[in-house]
């Protein structure tokens, strides 16, 4: 069984996740990333496991709010992915070729040290060298299959 939660649906800290918790970090940038969540989320749900996925693409994303500390809405949707990574017991992080992705790499660095990332960069995104080499200096698994990091969290 698997269960989607996504933002801005409440997350709580506690343990009363008895499933796997999956954040599907990476790649949005709407209208430029392909909905590779979408895929992930009907990946996991062939499988017969009980995953929580947290999904930070939001069906009622607006684009013309500003991206900016005082703007509640975009306040929420931050605090929310942060509290989902937090929560996480596996981040799945994809960066797509065709995007910049600059979040993904931020978050990259602020997770690399905690054991829970896997990560998927297939060739030609932007910044592969650093990616590849903080998921070297770190033991963050890295494929440039996304199949392959999708099974690796079964």
């Amino acid at each position: 069984m698997v269960e989607i939660i996504k933002a801005p649906n409440p997350i709580t800290k506690d343990d009363s996740y008895k499933s796997k918790k999956i954040f599907l970090a990476g790649s949005i940038e709407m209208g430029t990333a392909e909905n590779w969540q979408k895929v992930a989320e009907d990946f996991f749900a062939e499988y017969d496991q009980h995953i929580t996925i947290f999904n930070p693409r939001r069906d009622d994303w607006d684009s013309s709010w500003t991206q900016e500390f005082e703007n509640p809405q975009f306040y929420q949707q931050v605090n929310w992915e942060l509290t989902a990574l937090d929560a996480a017991d596996i981040i799945v992080m994809y960066f797509s070729p065709e995007t910049k992705s600059p979040i993904s790499l931020l978050e990259l660095g602020l997770y690399a040290h905690t054991g829970k990332l896997k990560v998927c960069c297939p060739k030609g995104f932007w910044r592969k060298g650093n990616v590849d080499i903080v998921c070297e200096k770190y033991g963050i698994p890295n494929s440039e299959n996304f199949k392959k990091l999708l099974y690796s969290c079964l």
